[in-house]
């Protein structure tokens, strides 16, 4: 039986992070204690340093050698159920999608364990439960985030190829990617270069847009949105998670904009977009980083005696066919006139990758006027030779496929400083747990003051979040209380069937309950909001899931313990 001495064990633990969180919702919202720009280093802070030493913290100081692994099975099949379902589910409904998998995935398995399911659960069911969740914790970081960044360079190459080469991708056989891009996220226009070899295949080079470094020197960053980290958790919060964000001051000159387009019926409309003076000159916008997909025509390259055709295009998914609203600039022909410019919103015609495969009537948007492209190119973007399902669409070898993706995943990981704090943490209670080894203080004490300080600094950063935000339910009611029941009644439910098709009981089953009952992670939100899927639904997760999360769980607790 509950009793009130263990609901004050709880409220101890618990309330002081939401102390906080409504500090620094307050400094924002209420007192302007602090600017966006002040915000955004906080959140790097805690980001960079606050977090990943939290996490090692945790990690380093928990035996790996009594690890309970019935419990550590019951979480893992819980995800591999949920997997499975969705996998099913996206193959065999004509709602599925590679976009809704991913972020059903996220709001079921994958709760807040580091920063709210450690002192929640030490409150609750004492020292013991805590280690379980640092073993929580390790496999998300180890083994699940690196899933979920499979799956988003996944679902980036597969834009990429379906946009660039809609009839010719069966026929590549190799990617090559420089060194200086580090995802396919779409946040800055990429380059393809399609060389055709002696055995007709197509050998590949992403590389990035010529164009889009030219504007950035011609501009500056003062005019451009501004450019994501290399590390992958560095803006652990967003100033901007709605689809609706807020105007900015841009120099981009409408006036002389809509004259290009030759009287077109356009509507005025604030802009963050860059422009570039002297190629608007020539009569044609410059390809930007600020949500312009742009396809440049390149003539054919003189290879010479192999005969080799070069063919060159610049893309960014950030105004992919899955992205709402924003200019899309087209341009036909080739530099020389015929000139050409459509305004419009993307095509639905992407369900395998666009985000509203699963509707809530919550939908818009009028088809496209796409320009044909001028150009001889063996993968000319016609938006007509796209599919309309896209799962029909040829795809490169498994084996190209794959060996693209884990590239690209390589690079996220080593620049992520979770990724190192979690394996150096491990291989540290490894080897201290093996020979009874300890720290030395210096280094002990070094970690400590910032890793103590790390659970508050991600709750007041947090709070910074939700006070920079337009709405807390950014994505809308309907939405939100779907996403609400996935986090609190789906995820729950699978993680007690789980639990007890392992055998846990009593208490550990009571844990493993409740912990998947956390308000949703922070982490997922940060990977959503790096490749735009879904990241109003996830931010909403965060936000409306932590305010919801202690009388959530409490009821849990109670029902639990009668």
């Amino acid at each position: 039986m509950i009793t009130l001495s263990d609901l004050y064990h709880v409220l101890t633990a618990v309330v002081p992070l939401y102390v906080a969180m409504i500090l620094a919702y307050g400094s924002v919202k209420w007192w302007k204690i602090f600017t966006p720009d002040q915000c955004s280093g906080i959140n790097r802070f805690v980001a960079l340093f606050a977090v990943p030493l939290l996490s090692f913290h945790f990690i380093s100081t928990n035996n790996p050698y009594a690890m309970n692994y019935r419990f550590i099975a019951a979480d893992t099949l819980q995800k591999l159920i949920v997997l499975g379902v969705l996998g099913v589910w996206s193959r065999i409904s004509a709602r599925g999608s590679l976009e809704w998998s991913i972020t059903l995935f996220s709001l079921s398995t994958l709760p807040n364990t580091l920063v709210m399911g450690i002192p929640l659960l030490k409150g609750m069911y004492g020292n013991d439960s805590g280690s379980l969740m640092v073993q929580i914790v390790v496999l998300q970081c180890i083994i699940w985030y690196t899933l979920m960044l499979f799956l988003f360079e996944y679902r980036g190459a597969r834009m990429l190829i379906a946009e660039q080469f809609p009839d010719t991708a069966g026929s590549i056989i190799s990617f090559r990617v420089d060194t200086d891009i580090i995802s396919l996220d779409g946040k800055e226009p990429l380059q393809t270069e399609a060389e055709v070899g002696h055995d007709g295949k197509l050998h590949v080079t992403v590389r990035k847009s010529t164009s889009s470094r030219s504007e950035i020197r011609s501009h500056g960053l003062n005019s451009m949105t501004p450019r994501p980290s290399n590390l992958t958790n560095a803006e652990i919060y967003s100033l901007q998670s709605s689809r609706n964000p807020t105007p900015r001051g841009s120099s981009f000159n409408h006036t002389d904009f809509y004259s290009m387009v030759n009287g077109k019926n356009v509507s005025p409309r604030h802009s963050n977009l860059g422009f570039d003076e002297e190629a608007g000159s020539r009569g044609y916008p410059a390809p930007t980083s600020a949500g312009i997909f742009s396809p440049a025509a390149k003539k054919k390259a003189d290879i010479g005696a192999g005969g080799k055709d070069l063919h060159m295009f610049v893309w960014s998914s950030s105004a992919s066919p899955v992205s709402e609203g924003g200019i899309h600039v087209f341009r036909g022909g080739e530099f020389g006139g015929g000139t050409e410019l459509s305004i419009g919103a993307h095509p639905k015609d992407y369900d395998d990758f666009g985000r509203d495969g699963f509707g809530f009537g919550n939908k818009g948007g009028e088809g496209p006027v796409l320009s044909k492209l001028g150009s001889s190119s063996t993968a000319e973007l016609n938006p007509k030779a796209l599919p309309v399902n896209t799962k029909a669409t040829a795809m490169p070898p498994t084996s190209v496929m794959t060996r693209l993706i884990l590239i690209m995943v390589w690079r996220k990981l080593i620049r992520n400083p979770n990724t190192y704090s979690s394996l150096i943490g491990l291989t540290w209670s490894l080897v201290s747990f093996k020979w009874d080894v300890e720290m030395p203080a210096i280094v002990a004490k070094s970690i400590a003051i910032l890793s103590d300080a790390g659970l508050g600094m991600a709750m007041f950063s947090l709070g910074l979040f939700m006070a920079l935000q337009p709405r807390i339910i950014a994505c809308g009611k309907s939405v939100a209380a779907f996403s609400m029941a996935v986090r609190f009644l789906t995820g729950p439910a699978v993680m007690a069937a789980a639990s007890i098709a392992v055998g846990l009981r009593g208490v550990l089953l009571h844990i493993a309950i409740v912990q998947a009952s956390l308000p949703q992670g922070i982490v997922p939100f940060v990977f959503a909001k790096e490749y735009n899927v879904h990241p109003d639904i996830l931010s909403t997760g965060v936000i409306f899931g932590m305010l919801i999360a202690l009388p959530i769980t409490l009821v849990y607790y109670i029902l639990l313990g009668l």
